[in-house]
């Protein structure tokens, strides 16, 4: 049986796209509000020394019904193979959750400025975590020629 949870949004994407459109988000920046009524300043305290982080946020404009719990066609394309949902990023997924690593560019107070973040404005921020080396893939890694090409002009 499957259980739930509930999560509450630690802030929320300002600026930045207005859509959510699939390529060049490379050069898009926007800032990241921590809410006030949450968190102090203390939250971010030593997050400066850090280049990347990584953004877990909701696809908030998902309807529930658009969700998808099956295989699909990426981007919807016919010359791409069929594939689950759990083996692409799209953002149709079971809980609309979004992760993202970008590019820190400085923080004011409350705010973080980012760069590469393919979120868009409005969009309800529910965890931050910095990039550490040790984290990252160990060995080679994989993935399919549909895959590869899909990223061609995502950044």
């Amino acid at each position: 049986m499957a259980a739930s949870y509930q999560v509450t949004s630690v802030g929320h994407v300002r600026g930045g796209r207005q859509a959510a459109v699939d390529d060049d988000w490379g050069r898009s920046r926007a800032r990241l509000e921590l809410d006030a009524d949450q968190f102090t300043a203390a939250a971010l305290a030593g997050i400066e020394a850090f280049s990347h982080l990584e953004v877990i946020f909701l696809f908030h404009r998902v309807a529930e019904t658009d969700v998808e719990t099956g295989a699909r066609r990426p981007r919807g394309r016919a010359d791409w193979p069929l594939v689950g949902i759990f083996a692409q990023r799209g953002k149709a997924r079971p809980n609309r959750l979004g992760l993202c690593v970008c590019r820190l560019v400085r923080r004011d107070g409350l705010a973080l400025e980012v760069e590469g973040l393919d979120a868009i404005d409005g969009t309800p921020v529910l965890d931050i975590k910095p990039v550490m080396r040790g984290l990252l893939p160990r060995g080679e890694v994989r993935e399919p020629e549909w895959a590869t090409d899909l990223m061609a002009g995502y950044w």
